[in-house]
């Protein structure tokens, strides 16, 4: 375990953030963001529109309303799209958001609050749906020793299980607050995932390197969800899968992959046949070639950010075992179901 000394922050009003926003089109969505960022209890020194090839006037719009826009001239992903605003910031402390998401008036102040807590990196509140303002979108993400990840409550009907603060390892980048000082110890996201996963890869390095973030329900945030191309949409579940198995490939030492191999065979398996539910199937199989073809780019590029394989474990089970428990609590999905049954309900 690495354990470096906490950065030393002031309160929460003298704190500046900057908030970075990828935008591929979605000009409504992007000015309803906007808005709710104008009207924050806790003042913006800068919101950066990152720009990845709009053509419905979602930059213009941005400017108008008061972003600094930096225009990408293609659709580069969300990755390097959040990399370009973190390098163009000079705050203390970077906010990421999706373009459809809708922040409660308090939200960054509610989550500053949370970050200056010692030893705690990031912050991210409880997300709802959009249009059904009494579910979960999302609250933190839980990995399990499979390599497949779940964004914890979503689905579920609000409640109990969700509205307790806690330390976390992974936050949705969806609408996450981060010091700027993090990505100078641990880099920036990982051009390679693009976009689908690329928050957890990030959070799999802190874990790695013990820096915890804070999950506090307070900060509210609204989430229409997969706006841009769809839940289901072969790109996305392309994507996705593939991004399964170079998280496997950066963090998972051979004696490793062989120790979890029924855990990753299973729950790999598992959310192939999701995609064949959701007619996907191609896509998930073309994610899992592409995978594993640039399964030795990602191990050899990413080998000094592995830590042990004992470290690595703990960080698997420990959020396995969160899984477990709230599935208990709310309900088992069929995957998890499925996933714990013959797994011996996530016993090693």
């Amino acid at each position: 375990m690495i354990v470096l000394p906490p950065c030393r922050v002031p309160g929460v009003m003298s704190a500046e953030v900057s908030i970075i926003v990828p935008v591929w089109n979605g000009r409504p969505l992007v000015e309803r963001l906007l808005r709710g960022l104008r009207v924050q209890t806790h003042p913006i020194a800068k919101i950066l529109v990152i720009d990845n090839g709009s053509t419905d006037g979602a930059p213009e719009a941005a400017e108008a309303l008061g972003a600094e826009v930096i225009r990408m001239g293609s659709n580069t992903g969300f990755s390097r799209a959040v990399n370009r605003g973190i390098q163009e910031s000079r705050t203390e402390w970077v906010g990421v958001m999706n373009s459809d998401v809708e922040p409660a008036p308090d939200w960054l102040e509610r989550l500053l609050e949370a970050a200056q807590q010692p030893g705690t990196w990031f912050a991210a509140g409880k997300i709802l749906n959009a249009t059904n303002r009494q579910q979960i979108d999302g609250t933190y993400d839980a990995l399990c020793r499979g390599g497949c990840a779940w964004r914890v409550g979503h689905g579920r009907t609000d409640g109990p299980e969700f509205s307790a603060a806690r330390d976390i390892w992974f936050a949705p980048a969806t609408a996450t607050l981060y010091r700027a000082e993090l990505f100078r110890r641990v880099g920036l996201l990982d051009d390679m995932f693009e976009s689908y996963l690329e928050d957890v890869e990030f959070g799999f390095r802190c874990a790695c390197l013990n820096y915890a973030g804070r999950y506090t329900p307070a900060a509210l945030a609204y989430h229409v969800g997969s706006a841009t191309l769809g839940r289901w949409h072969a790109q996305v579940v392309k994507r996705i899968s593939r991004n399964q198995v170079l998280l496997l490939a950066k963090y998972y030492p051979v004696r490793l992959l062989v120790r979890f191999a029924w855990p990753v065979l299973l729950s790999q398996t598992l959310w192939g046949f999701l995609a064949l539910r959701h007619g996907a199937f191609w896509a998930f199989l073309h994610g899992k070639i592409s995978g594993l073809a640039q399964f030795s780019t990602e191990r050899h590029g990413s080998r000094h950010l592995r830590a042990d394989a004992g470290r690595i474990a703990g960080i698997v089970r420990e959020t396995e075992r969160d899984i477990n428990r709230l599935q208990r609590q709310t309900g088992f999905d069929w995957y998890w179901r499925v996933y714990f049954a013959l797994t011996a309900g996530g016993a090693d």
